[in-house]
């Protein structure tokens, strides 16, 4: 006998990167399973995958996780998250004001957004007529690499991954011919002015955002935190 298929409910959102607007489903049970296999599983490469397998099957193969932005990938997970779990999750925040108190509060993921900052480029002036053009890092970049807005270790892993073009004067160097090689010596010979200009792009690229107010339970002093990335958003 066959049972009758369940109807999933279609909804659309809009890119963060170019403004397209992209239809998308919840996950399913089975995928939702996989999910979570590969999260207890530990591995960052296996998870990436499943997690990337699953952007493509909601978004109708809209959204290809191998070149999109990270951030356009955050932002479409976490849309995903609300549409098949809940509008909530309980977030663990940390109070500044004494540095050690952590308060559990409840975040509507609705009111989440990717906040793009009015200084962000991704052309870096190096000298006079060097420039770099940077890409932003993909989601298969991301494994094993730490916070790009906080460690200069996980900047340096990406940035021969996201050189995209150098620049010298009316000449044009693309990733596709550059060894791997000869940009680690490139980037070796930049100087720490020069690098913490690159670094920028990095800190300052779009990313999921939301301001909460805190109140720490042990000194009643209330704070504003702001709470970044798709980890510190998921319960």
């Amino acid at each position: 006998m066959a049972l009758p298929k369940l109807e999933t409910p279609i909804y659309e959102l809009v890119l963060p990167s170019t403004g397209e607007k992209i239809k998308y489903r919840p996950f399913l049970v089975k995928e939702q399973k996989n999910l979570m296999v590969a999260q207890e599983g530990g591995n960052e490469k296996d998870l990436s995958l499943v997690m990337g397998e699953l952007i493509r099957n909601c978004t109708f193969n809209k959204l290809n996780p191998d070149d999109a932005p990270i951030f356009d990938i955050e932002y479409v997970f976490l849309k995903l998250r609300t549409k098949s779990i809940g509008e909530t999750s309980e977030v663990s925040v940390l109070c500044p004001d004494d540095g050690k108190t952590r308060v559990q509060m409840k975040i509507n993921l609705e009111d989440v957004e990717v906040n793009m900052t009015a200084e962000h480029t991704n052309e870096v002036m190096l000298t006079d007529k060097i420039k770099l053009v940077l890409r932003y890092p993909i989601l298969k970049d991301m494994s094993g690499v730490g916070d790009l807005s906080k460690e200069s270790e996980a900047i340096f892993k990406f940035l021969n991954k996201c050189i995209h073009e150098i620049h010298d004067g009316e000449k044009i160097y693309n990733r596709v011919d550059m060894s791997n090689k000869e940009l680690d010596e490139f980037i070796d010979q930049m100087s720490s002015e020069q690098l913490s200009e690159v670094t920028q792009f990095f800190v300052t690229m779009p990313r999921l955002r939301h301001v909460v107010e805190v109140t720490n339970p042990n000194t009643k002093v209330k704070s504003e935190v702001v709470v970044e990335g798709l980890i510190n958003f998921l319960d």
